[in-house]
């Protein structure tokens, strides 16, 4: 990196910006497919809330950052440790053994809870009308298994509709829904950062840039 030069990362997952931060290497685990199907299926006829629970007694710690309807990561943690033996927390603190090598600074953008959400339906209007679900039509045509990838906020509930499992206004009330709450659990995770420097959303982006420039000048 040239001297006088700041790499500036912007978005992301608060895990995302957590594994730049602390070099955070994690380590390559083999998933059973058996294994991840047989779960879903136990999803499907015991209900979710059951392994909600199984997932609680192995790693009480990493269930607090989960929301009861999150199959995804609730599913995860049930599979790290079928596969490694450990949890999914132990395997976190092995991964942050190295020291931070560098100053940073994490900035957050805070709404009112009101203007947020309504930034939020508005972006997945905005989604919407820029072709998202012909976007996953494509990806369904060229792939036999649905992706991984694709199992993520904003294309599953829009294969539910392709499916006709739902309709076409409970697909968008549920986007915009599963959108807020993610929004939601982003900031819990920032706030939990002590170091978070939280700037106005309502400020003009000058007056947040003036505020960032002061803080590198520090």
């Amino acid at each position: 990196m040239q001297k006088g030069k700041v790499p500036i990362v912007v978005g992301g997952t608060g895990l995302y910006v957590d594994s730049l931060i602390y070099e955070i290497e994690y380590p390559n685990i083999e998933f059973n497919e058996e294994y991840r199907k047989v779960l879903e299926t136990r999803a499907k006829q015991e209900g979710l809330e059951i392994l909600y629970q199984e997932a609680k007694k192995i790693d009480e710690e990493a269930i607090k950052k989960i929301s009861p309807n999150d199959e995804k990561r609730i599913l995860r943690i049930l599979e790290i440790y079928h596969a490694t033996g450990k949890t999914k927390t132990e395997q976190e603190i092995e991964s942050r053994k190295n020291p931070v090598e560098y100053d940073y600074q994490v900035y957050g953008l805070k709404w009112d809870r009101e203007t947020l959400y309504q930034r939020i339906n508005k972006r997945v209007d905005l989604m919407l009308e820029q072709g998202l679900i012909q976007e996953v039509e494509e990806i369904l045509k060229k792939h036999q298994n649905f992706p991984t990838a694709m199992q993520g906020l904003g294309y599953k509930e829009v294969v539910e509709y392709l499916e006709e499992k739902t309709t076409k206004e409970e697909m968008i009330e549920k986007l915009k829904r599963e959108t807020r709450r993610y929004a939601k659990r982003q900031m819990t995770w920032f706030r939990k950062n002590k170091q978070t420097i939280w700037l106005e959303g309502e400020n003009s982006q000058e007056e947040n840039i003036q505020i960032i420039i002061e803080n590198f000048k520090k």
